[in-house]
């Protein structure tokens, strides 16, 4: 039954994470310049380039076909609708009963294939290099993304992301094994995912090293606008999903506004500390070769199987 809170709830939810991506996107960047020592640019980075380019003309090949003009839109909306569906503020959200485990990697392997069939479309020897190298990553990271999700299912017995953060908030201060082995194969998952370092350098423009930057080299003006703003919340949805699944606590339940009011200072505290901690990730490593990256997936895989086998055997 959908009720009033449950739809305040749920627009907040997509109104901060609309709002509040690119601002994660700008403190990292500015942490990863502390770490490095140099001058860090402004937080606020991010809103003036998105507001740059959505008052640019979008050029567009003379051979791109309607899907490569539409697939900005779809990209956006399938991360939009990914931040929508993992609680955030509250459990208590009218799209909860789409927020399933296999759903929500779909939404992820939607905008990925889409993108991918965009950058091949014109036709351009960059667009088809880092379609191919996406979805090497992504034929790697979605199973190991699945199995993440599938341990912390097997504690809660849902696939459900509001069963699963309801069931976790509601029980003692416990270390799990299981998900002990799954955080650090989410950890994984997420810098690969997210085109971050050491998987991806979201930072460079070296044909012979850029996965992210090669699928959207053709875009501009506005579409080029909304594909910065996608890839800000995907990295939203993917520090979400792993604070509901490790540290759900401060999410609100169902009625209960108050709660829904502070968990907002909340989360942005978690996600303060998690923005850190992942500059301090990528300063401390390098760019690995491409041909390392199965290795480093396949690590990750096989991570959230032991954690699954940890939880069957010991029920732990």
């Amino acid at each position: 039954m959908v009720t009033v809170s449950g739809v305040v709830s749920q627009l907040l939810e997509i109104v901060l994470a609309l709002a509040a991506a690119p601002l994660l996107t700008g403190w990292i960047n500015q942490c990863r310049a502390w770490l490095q020592n140099r001058r860090a640019p402004s937080i606020w980075q991010p809103y003036r380039m998105l507001h740059k380019l959505f008052n640019k003309e979008s050029v567009v090949a003379v051979n791109a076909s309607a899907l490569f003009r539409g697939t900005p839109y779809v990209v956006w909306a399938a991360m939009t609708l990914a931040c929508a569906i993992v609680p955030t503020l509250s459990t208590e959200l009218p799209l909860s009963p789409a927020a399933d485990a296999i759903a929500l990697v779909g939404l992820f392997a939607l905008a990925r294939v889409v993108l991918s069939l965009a950058a091949m479309d014109v036709g351009t020897a960059f667009g088809t290099l880092g379609a191919r190298r996406e979805m090497l990553i992504g034929f790697l990271a979605e199973p190991a993304l699945l199995m993440v999700l599938f341990s912390a299912s097997l504690i809660t017995q849902s696939t459900l992301l509001t069963s699963i953060v309801t069931t976790l908030a509601s029980r003692e201060l416990t270390i799990y094994p299981s998900l002990a082995f799954a955080g650090i194969a989410f950890t994984l998952v997420a810098l690969a995912e997210n085109a971050r370092l050491p998987v991806d350098n979201p930072a460079t423009h070296l044909e012979l090293t850029m996965i992210h930057e090669a699928l959207i080299l053709e875009y501009s003006g506005r579409h080029l606008a909304l594909m910065e703003w996608a890839a800000s919340l995907k990295l939203f949805a993917y520090s979400c999903i792993g604070l509901a699944l490790f540290l759900p606590w401060g999410i609100a339940g169902a009625g209960n506004p108050l709660a829904l009011l502070l968990a907002i200072p909340a989360l942005f505290v978690k996600l303060m500390v998690g923005g850190a901690a992942l500059a301090a990730v990528e300063t401390a490593n390098a760019k690995m070769r491409i041909f390392r990256i199965p290795e480093f997936l396949a690590s990750a895989f096989l991570l959230a199987v032991i954690g699954m086998l940890v939880h069957i055997l010991l029920e732990a």
